[in-house]
């Protein structure tokens, strides 16, 4: 017997397997077209249907009796079905500009306030609704032809198993969900003039969609008795999959976009949670929330100057036999650079969501090589973490240690530098693909393999390594964090 973590990204699907001693058994992986032009930022739900159908056929010939399976998937995003459960028109990413018009009318209406109390996030055109809004202003016809309006994570889970169903926290990222009643918003459908009966019914993580539909075991090879478990949101199913259960962790996703999830108790009575961006999202037990602090440049920027200013060391690796990662970091002095990295090479995220932000590189002289400026990537990614730690410290929100996750979470380097600026315990784990061991926990509660969350991160989590923070560094770096904190008030003038 098996359990399975499906997890749904926005460029890519992979499906991780586990027996029912938490063993990681086997991986699978898909991806699929993106289309990004002025104006429009979409994917093809019909593409995504076909890549987690190619995953799960490759699963089916190995583990044919695949016991239980977790969903996860990306937020915001929404596909439009007919009445045979036929997409009508493409999948618009969060990224997608469209809807900025439908947010200010939205917001015009109920007020910015009474938005963000209802749903825990401050209005943006990236959510679920505005775009919707927009598609039954623009294409009216399509709107018309709508029998239901499902996001990835309940739209791979109805064509399985014929129920549709969506977890909290992902019913979260629409604008339109209740985040204290834990319902829809009947007051924002009704402002917006959008039918609830369109869209699935939501339901705490870990709940059992139900056994997979016949056909469906048939076509793809896989039992009957396989049974279907929504888990939530990808950044949710990371900080499950991490161990990260109480107020004192945060789980930090070291991947292409660095995002540090910590979990609190209620819901913070100060709006001004939301003037940085910070959502406030339903998590795995009554009463705990999450939020996410994150930057759209994390791997993403150390992967960034390696392909356009380590060309000679990425010669240099390969005729080591090295990474080019190990190359750098071998010639790569302990301590700060003094240089100093704003990371918003792709915009800036928390706390400034500012869309206009531009990256930064400050303090260069001829006496810096390669590996100064890449660490000095690293860096400025950490001190990014830290602005939104201190920001989130004064809501009561404060992490004492952190777990790592991610492609990042195998670097030392960064792990140890991480401890040093931000003054925490970084403990790396030894799963990269979290938002699937959280889903297989998930499933594995569900189908009766495990007794409780902690019973299932004792199976499928392993701590690798803790790094703790050395004094004399974090003092070292607190000199240049405090430069940091003054950098993107300077530099945004002049973008």
């Amino acid at each position: 017997m098996a359990l399975g973590g499906l997890d749904i990204g926005s460029t890519g699907c992979k499906i991780t397997i586990y027996d029912d001693f938490g063993n990681y058994q086997y991986r699978a992986y898909r991806d699929y077209p993106v289309s990004r032009s002025i104006g429009e930022h979409e994917v093809r739900a019909e593409d995504i249907w076909q890549s987690v159908c190619g995953v799960l056929k490759d699963v089916a010939i190995r583990y044919p009796g695949l016991r239980a399976l977790g969903v996860t998937s990306f937020g915001e995003s929404f596909v439009m079905l007919d009445e045979e459960n036929r997409p009508i028109r493409p999948v618009m990413l969060y990224t997608d500009p469209r809807g900025g018009e439908e947010c200010a009318e939205l917001t015009g209406k109920l007020g910015k306030t009474y938005i963000e109390q209802i749903t825990g996030v401050a209005p943006h055109s990236m959510y679920s609704f505005p775009k919707l809004m927009w598609v039954k202003k623009h294409c009216p016809e399509d709107y018309a032809r709508a029998k239901r309006v499902l996001m990835m994570e309940d739209y791979i889970v109805y064509l399985l198993t014929g129920c549709a169903v969506i977890d909290y926290s992902l019913a979260a990222r629409s604008m339109a969900f209740d985040i204290r009643k834990l319902c829809w918003s009947e007051e924002i459908f009704r402002a917006a003039d959008i039918n609830p009966a369109l869209f699935s019914k939501p339901v705490i993580s870990g709940t059992k969609a139900g056994r997979i539909l016949s056909c469906m075991a048939e076509k793809l090879g896989l039992s009957e008795e396989l049974l279907l478990v929504v888990t939530g949101h990808d950044q949710v199913a990371a900080a499950i999959g991490s161990g990260v259960f109480c107020t004192r962790h945060a789980v930090d996703g070291a991947g292409t976009v660095e995002c540090v999830t910590p979990v609190f108790e209620g819901i913070p009575a100060d709006r001004g949670l939301y003037d940085g961006g910070y959502a406030i999202v339903p998590y795995v037990s009554p009463g705990t929330y999450v939020t996410y602090a994150f930057s759209f440049t994390g791997g993403a920027l150390v992967s960034w100057f390696i392909k356009n200013c380590a060309k000679a060391e990425i010669k240099l690796a390969e005729e080591q036999e090295k990474s080019v990662y190990e190359i750098l970091e071998e010639s790569m002095k302990d301590g700060p650079t003094g240089i100093l990295v704003l990371p918003h090479f792709a915009g800036a995220a928390t706390p400034y969501m500012d869309e206009g932000a531009k990256g930064v590189i400050m303090g260069l002289t001829i006496e810096h090589h390669a590996s100064d400026l890449y660490r000095a990537m690293m860096e400025g990614v950490v001190y990014e973490m830290m602005l939104n730690l201190e920001h989130l410290k004064a809501f009561g929100i404060c992490p004492e240690k952190l777990r790592a996750t991610g492609g990042g979470a195998a670097s030392r380097v960064w792990m140890q530098m991480k401890a040093d600026i931000l003054g925490l315990p970084v403990t790396s784990l030894g799963n990269a693909e979290a938002g699937a061991a959280g889903c297989a926990m998930m499933a594995g509660i569900a189908a009766g393999v495990f007794n409780n969350l902690e019973d299932a991160a004792k199976a499928l989590i392993t701590e690798k390594e803790t790094y703790m923070p050395r004094e004399e560094m974090h003092k070292a770096y607190q000199a240049h964090y405090q430069r940091y904190r003054r950098l993107y008030e300077a530099v945004r003038p002049l973008m």
